[in-house]
């Protein structure tokens, strides 16, 4: 493959980006998207990932929404805080999707991967908030995505994120879990942590990304 920037080339044509969206219960047809943040993935002149800049928007639940009070509970968000600085969905998405589909064209990548903890969650609550909007511009590829609970459990063990992150030597704050940017960037570090690790056991496939 010749054509794209090395990141390109090491996903087959895809960006990975992180997602991770706080909701207000499980199913994404009927439930609240509070809060979102996306973590942008670059690559050194090494070949090594890295954690890149991070997008987040807090949420105004779609018209008829259901709100489990017991996920509120959960992430601690108070829908009434004159500060919360929510917005609507297409605001939210257009604030997230505009920069990640720059990078996409920017790096020469056809789409942009997401990469969650548990990302058939945050995949299915995004696809929901797209229809919903008739966003038409959607970077993202529709099914495919990298599980980062798939990945911690083959290089740690663990698919909880914080025992995951524990075990990869990143550490684990819970007074800051179950924030969309808290849980992003985790998720993020922990993501390059293991590519890079496996990559770092394979450096002659690492020096092919460099060469057009």
């Amino acid at each position: 493959m010749s054509n794209g920037t090395p990141i390109s080339r090491r996903f087959r044509g895809f960006l990975p980006v992180v997602i991770d969206i706080e909701t207000g219960g499980f199913n994404a047809q009927t439930d609240a998207v509070l809060e979102i943040a996306a973590v942008m993935i670059d690559m050194d002149h090494q070949g090594r990932l890295r954690v890149g800049e991070t997008i987040s928007t807090h949420v105004e639940p779609f018209q008829g929404a259901n709100i489990e009070p017991k996920s509120l509970e959960i992430t601690g968000i108070d829908l009434n805080n004159p500060l919360r600085g929510a917005v609507s969905e297409r605001e939210a998405l257009d604030k997230l999707l505009k920069p990640i589909r720059s990078a996409v064209k920017n790096h020469g990548c056809t789409r942009a991967i997401l990469v969650g903890h548990n990302s058939f969650f945050d995949l299915n609550f995004l696809n929901a908030a797209i229809d919903r909007c008739t966003y038409k511009r959607n970077p993202f590829h529709a099914f495919s995505s990298f599980d980062t609970v798939t990945i911690a459990g083959l290089a740690y063990g663990q698919t909880v994120l914080a025992r995951a992150c524990e075990a990869a030597g990143l550490g684990w704050n819970n007074s800051e879990a179950h924030s969309a940017v808290y849980d992003a960037e985790q998720t993020a570090r922990l993501f390059c942590k293991v590519i890079n690790q496996w990559d770092d056991k394979h450096p002659d496939r690492r020096l092919a990304l460099f060469c057009s």
